[in-house]
C-alpha cells in the first residue's frame, strides 16, 4: 500500500510538470516570432504579431484524485499520454547519440577486442597443450609437428572461408595461424632437428610473402605486423652460429622490398618505422661487434647502401605519389636514415687502412645522392617545395661536412662561414625558412672552427715559427669571416617579415651576429700585434755559449718585448673601445650596443688602471734596472706610457658622450664623475711614482702619496663646493680618511723624521684649509640639501 501511494503521486507530479513544461514552450515560440517579427526589414511598418494564447496550469492545481483499491495499482501509463512538444526530438536525438556511442564501444569490445584476446588466448592454450604432451610423451615428434601444421591449416582454412561475412574476425584468425605456422617451422627445426635449415629458411619465407598478401587484401596492419616480427625473427631463430651475414643481410633486403611494395599500396606508417629500427638495428648491433682488422668491408658498404636507399625511396615514395606534405614524422625519419647510413659508412670506410682517405668523397657522394633527388624533385615537380627544401638542406650539410673531413685548418672556417652567410641570405632577403634554420648552426659552427684556428695557430706560433703579420692564413680567415659576418648584420637589420615560428632563433641571432662579430675583429687585430711581437722576440733569440749550449734551454731572450706586447695590445684595446662607442654614437645609434659599449669601456678602464698601469711600470723598472748585457732598452719604455696614457684620455672622452646618450638617465653622470675622479687619481699616483723612481727617489713614494692624495682630497671639496656636487665631498672625506689610516698605520713605520714632519704639517694644512672652505661656503651647502628636499 505504502509503495502504491508513493507510486501515484510521483506520477501525478510528474504529469503536472510536463503540463507546465508545454506552457513553457509555447511562450518560448511565441517570443521567437516576436523576435523574428523585430528581425524583418519591414519591422517597423509590419502590424504587431498577435500574442498566441495559451492555458499554463496554476501554480497550486491540486492533483486529480487518485482512487485506490485493496488489490494491485491499476496500470498508469494511460494517466498522461506523451506530450508532443518541440524539445522531444532533441531528448530522442541526445538518448539516440548514447545508445550510438555505446553501441560503438560495445561493437568494438565484440567484434575486435574480444577475437584478438581469444585468438592470443587459444595459442596459448596450443602451446600450454602441446608443452604437456611433450613433457609426457603423449605423442612422438613428428606427430606434434604434422599436427600443429594440420592446427594452423585448419585454423587458416577456417578463416579464409569466413572473410566474406567477417572479415574483421577473419584477420584476426588469420594472424593466430601465421603464428602458428613460424613457431612450428622453428620448434621442427631447433627442437627436434625434423627439417634442414634451407627448408626452413624457405617456409619462412612463404610464410612471410603469404603475410604480405593477406595484409594487402584483408588491408589489416595487424597481419603484416605479425608478419614483419616474424620476417626479422627468422634468421636468429635459425641461426647456427655460422656467421653467413650475406645471406642474412640478403634476406632482410628482401624484406624491406617487401615493405617498399607495401608502401606503393598501403603505406602503413607503423610497419614502415618498425622495419626501419629493426634493420638497422640488426645492422648497427653487428658491425659495431666487428673489430677493425674484419674482412667485411664491402659486404658491409654494400648492404648499408642497400638498407639506406630502400628506406630513402620507401618514405619518399607515397608522398611523391600522393603530393603529400612532409610532416614531422617523416622529416626525423628522413634525417635519421641519412645520418645512419653515413655513420656506418664512416665507420666501415675508418676501419678499413686501404681506405681512410676517402672519407671526404665518401661525405661528398652523400651529398651528391641527396642533390640528384632534389634536383629531380624539382625538375618534375613531384612534391611539395617543402620536400625539395628538406632534401636540398641535407645536400648543404654533407657538402659542409665534406670539407672538414677531407681538409683541415683555416679551410673549413672560411667554408663554413662564407656557407652560413649565402643561406642566411638566402632566409631572410628570399624568405625561404628553411635556409635560415640551417643558417642558424652553420653560424656558430664556423665560430667555434675559427676558434680552433686561433687555438692550433697559437700552438704553432710557440714552436718557434715566424710569421708575418697580416700576410698568414690566419689573418685571411679572419677578414673572409669578418666580411661574412658583416654582410649578415646588415642583412638582419633590414626590415623582413618575421616568420610565425622559430622566433626565438631570430632573437638569438639579432644578439649573437653583431656579438661574434666585435669579438672576431677584436682578437684579429690583437693576435697580429702579438704575432709582430712573437716574431722580434724569437728573432731576439741569443747562445751565448754556443760551443755548449745545443738546445733551447741555454738560449736567451730579450723579454722586454713580452712586456710591449701587453702595452701595446691596451693601446689597442683602449683604441677599440673608444671607437666602437664613437661608430655607435655617430652611425648605428643602437641602444643594445650602446649598452654593450657601456659595459665594455667600464671593463677596459677598470683592467688599464690596473693591469694595464702595473705592466707600464714594469717597462720602466726594465729600462732602469736591466742588468742584461745583450740587449738595449731604449726610452721608449718610458715614452709608450704617455701614449697608453692618451688613448685612456680618448676613452674617459667617448664614456662621457656615452652616457649623455638618451638612453641613459641622469644617475649615470654621478658614476661618471666618480669614475673620472678616481681615474684621474689613480694615473697621478702612478705617474708621480714613475717621476720619484725615474729622479732615483723612489723610496719616497709614500711620503709623496700621502700629500697628493691629501691635496686631491682638497681639490675635490673645491669641486663638490664649486659645483654644489655632494658625491664629490663626500668621495674627498672618504679619500683623506684613507690617506689618514695610510699614515698613522703604514707610513708612520717607514717614514723618517723629517719625512713624518713634513707629511704631517702637510696634511694638517690641508685639513684646516678643508674646514675654513667648509665655513666659508656653508651655505651653499645648506641651499643644496634645502633645494634637494
Amino acid at each position: 500500500m505504502d509503495n502504491s501511494e508513493k507510486l501515484n503521486l510521483l506520477l501525478v507530479k510528474l504529469e503536472n510538470l510536463l503540463l507546465r513544461q508545454q506552457g513553457f514552450e509555447a511562450e518560448i515560440q511565441a517570443l521567437r516570432q516576436e523576435v523574428k517579427a523585430l528581425q524583418s526589414p519591414d519591422s517597423a511598418n509590419a502590424p504587431k504579431a498577435a500574442e498566441p494564447t495559451f492555458i499554463s496550469p496554476p501554480k497550486n492545481t491540486p492533483p486529480n484524485p487518485v482512487i485506490q483499491h485493496a488489490a494491485t495499482p491499476q496500470p498508469v501509463p494511460s494517466a498522461f499520454p506523451t506530450p508532443q512538444n518541440p524539445l522531444q526530438p532533441n531528448f530522442a536525438d541526445r538518448f539516440k547519440r548514447e545508445n550510438i556511442v555505446k553501441s560503438d564501444f560495445e561493437k568494438f569490445i565484440g567484434e575486435n577486442l574480444i577475437s584478438k584476446i581469444g585468438i592470443l588466448i587459444l595459442i596459448i592454450g596450443v602451446a600450454i597443450g602441446a608443452k604437456y604432451a611433450i613433457d609426457h610423451d603423449m605423442i612422438s615428434p613428428l606427430t606434434r609437428i604434422v599436427l600443429g601444421y594440420a592446427m594452423g591449416a585448419g585454423l587458416m582454412g577456417f578463416a579464409i572461408k569466413l572473410k566474406a561475412k567477417y572479415e574483421n574476425f577473419s584477420a584476426v584468425l588469420v594472424s593466430g595461424a601465421i603464428a602458428i605456422m613460424y613457431f612450428i617451422t622453428y620448434a621442427a627445426y631447433d627442437f627436434y632437428a625434423l627439417i634442414p635449415q634451407a627448408l626452413a629458411f624457405g617456409l619462412m619465407v612463404i610464410f612471410t610473402s603469404f603475410t604480405v598478401v593477406a595484409a594487402i587484401q584483408y588491408n589489416k596492419q595487424v597481419i603484416a605486423h605479425i608478419g614483419l616480427v616474424g620476417a626479422y625473427a627468422v634468421p636468429f631463430l635459425l641461426s647456427d652460429g655460422s656467421g653467413k651475414v650475406g645471406g642474412l643481410f640478403s634476406y632482410i633486403a628482401i624484406i624491406n622490398i617487401g615493405i617498399l611494395v607495401l608502401s606503393f599500396k598501403k603505406y602503413w606508417k607503423p610497419l614502415f618505422y618498425v622495419s626501419f629500427g629493426l634493420s638497422w638495428l640488426i645492422f648497427s648491433a653487428w658491425r659495431f661487434d666487428l673489430s677493425s682488422e674484419s674482412q667485411y668491408f664491402v659486404l658491409a658498404l654494400l648492404f648499408a647502401s642497400i638498407f639506406f636507399i630502400t628506406f630513402y625511396i620507401t618514405n619518399l615514395a607515397y608522398k611523391v605519389i600522393k603530393r603529400e606534405v612532409f610532416g614531422l614524422s617523416d622529416v626525423v625519419i628522413t634525417l635519421l636514415n641519412a645520418f645512419i647510413f653515413y655513420c656506418m659508412g664512416y665507420l666501415i670506410i675508418a676501419d678499413n687502412k686501404n681506405s681512410a682517405e676517402f672519407l671526404g668523397l665518401f661525405t661528398l657522394a652523400n651529398g651528391i645522392i641527396h642533390f640528384v633527388v632534389s634536383l629531380i624533385i624539382y625538375k618534375r615537380q613531384l612534391a611539395d617545395k617543402n620536400l625539395f627544401y628538406l632534401i636540398l638542406a641535407l645536400v648543404i650539410t654533407f657538402i659542409t661536412m665534406a670539407v672538414p673531413v677531407q681538409l683541415d685548418g683555416g679551410w673549413v672556417t672560411i667554408f663554413w662561414t662564407v656557407e652560413a652567410a649565402i643561406l642566411f641570405y638566402l632566409g631572410r632577403v628570399k624568405q625561404i625558412a628553411i635556409y635560415e634554420k640551417l643558417s642558424f648552426p652553420l653560424i656558430f659552427l664556423a665560430f667555434l672552427s675559427l676558434l680552433e684556428d686561433w687555438a692550433s695557430y697559437a700552438s704553432y706560433y710557440g714552436s718557434y715559427q715566424v710569421v708575418k703579420p697580416i700576410f698568414n692564413v690566419g689573418f685571411l680567415t679572419a677578414v673572409i669571416f669578418i666580411g661574412s659576418f658583416s654582410w649578415m648584420f646588415s642583412i638582419s637589420k633590414k626590415e623582413t617579415e618575421k616568420p610565425a615560428e622559430w622566433i626565438w632563433m631570430r632573437q638569438i641571432l639579432s644578439y649573437s651576429i653583431p656579438s661574434i662579430l666585435l669579438f672576431v675583429v677584436y682578437i684579429t687585430f690583437s693576435l697580429e700585434i702579438s704575432k709582430h711581437f712573437n716574431n722580434l722576440f724569437e728573432i731576439s733569440k741569443i747562445n751565448p755559449h754556443p760551443k755548449t749550449n745545443t738546445d733551447y734551454s741555454g738560449y736567451t731572450y730579450n723579454y722586454n718585448y713580452e712586456k710591449l706586447k701587453i702595452a701595446w695590445i691596451y693601446i689597442y684595446t683602449l683604441f677599440f673601445a673608444a671607437a666602437l662607442s664613437y661608430f655607435n654614437l655617430k652611425k648605428l645609434k643602437s641602444n643594445e650596443l650602446a649598452i654593450a659599449c657601456l659595459a665594455i669601456n667600464l671593463l677596459v678602464i677598470a683592467l688599464f688602471l690596473t693591469n694595464g698601469l702595473y705592466n707600464l711600470s714594469e717597462l720602466r723598472d726594465e729600462y732602469l734596472f736591466s742588468d742584461n748585457n745583450y740587449f738595449k732598452i731604449g726610452t721608449f719604455n718610458i715614452g709608450i706610457r704617455y701614449v697608453s696614457i692618451g688613448f685612456f684620455a680618448l676613452l674617459i672622452i667617448m664614456f662621457y658622450q656615452l652616457i649623455n646618450y638618451s638612453l641613459f638617465k641622469s644617475s649615470f653622470k654621478t658614476l661618471f664623475d666618480y669614475l673620472l675622479y678616481i681615474s684621474i687619481l689613480w694615473v697621478i699616483s702612478s705617474e708621480l711614482i714613475n717621476i720619484l723612481a725615474l729622479a732615483g727617489l723612489d723610496g719616497n713614494y709614500k711620503l709623496g702619496l700621502s700629500i697628493l692624495w691629501g691635496s686631491y682630497s682638497l681639490f675635490l671639496i673645491g669641486m663638490g663646493l664649486a659645483k654644489n656636487k655632494k658625491h664629490l665631498r663626500i668621495g674627498a672625506m672618504v679619500l683623506f680618511g684613507i690617506t689618514l689610516i695610510k699614515l698613522f698605520v703604514y707610513d708612520i713605520a717607514y717614514l723618517s723624521t723629517i719625512s713624518k714632519t713634513i707629511v704631517f704639517v702637510s696634511l694638517g694644512i690641508l685639513l684646516l684649509i678643508i674646514s675654513f672652505l667648509y665655513n666659508k661656503y656653508k651655505h651653499l651647502i645648506i641651499d643644496d640639501v634645502e633645494t634637494k628636499n
